[in-house]
């Protein structure tokens, strides 16, 4: 597989996120926790993240964690929908071979966010134990 390019990352990103504000269930969440003039900024750091996860280049400065425990609205079956439709823009967009590492790369995280997110012991963010115990 060659190397991910930044400019397809950049690609990938603004066209996922211009999605993501169309989509019915996501673009609310996101107007709630985007201000629209933000916009520019919150997708910088989508390309530095990008970047960072996929070449390793260590330009993302951030907790991804924290970030989602703060949103409001969020419902644990909304990753699948951004996976869905995440996926999708890199299958238009990507090589088969680059769109690929990018869908498994973003289930990973995802699936990480998840856990951290809805699944901790003794603690969800959401209200009450995410885990009893009996």
């Amino acid at each position: 597989m060659t190397a991910i390019a930044e400019h397809e990352i950049v690609a990938l990103i603004d066209a996922f996120y211009a999605k993501v504000r169309r989509d019915e269930v996501l673009a609310p969440v996101f107007e709630r926790a985007i201000a629209a003039a933000a916009w520019p900024v919150h997708l910088a750091k989508m390309h530095d993240f990008w970047s960072s996860a996929m070449c390793g280049t260590g330009r993302y400065k951030g907790n991804p964690l924290a970030v989602h425990l703060a949103v409001e609205g969020l419902e644990e079956g909304m990753f699948a929908r951004w996976l869905a439709l995440f996926r999708a823009t890199a299958e238009a967009l990507l090589s088969p071979d680059h769109a690929e590492a990018f869908r498994a790369r973003s289930e990973l995280i995802a699936k990480s966010l998840k856990l951290g997110v809805f699944f901790q012991p003794g603690l969800n963010p959401r209200g009450g134990d995410a885990i009893s115990s009996r």
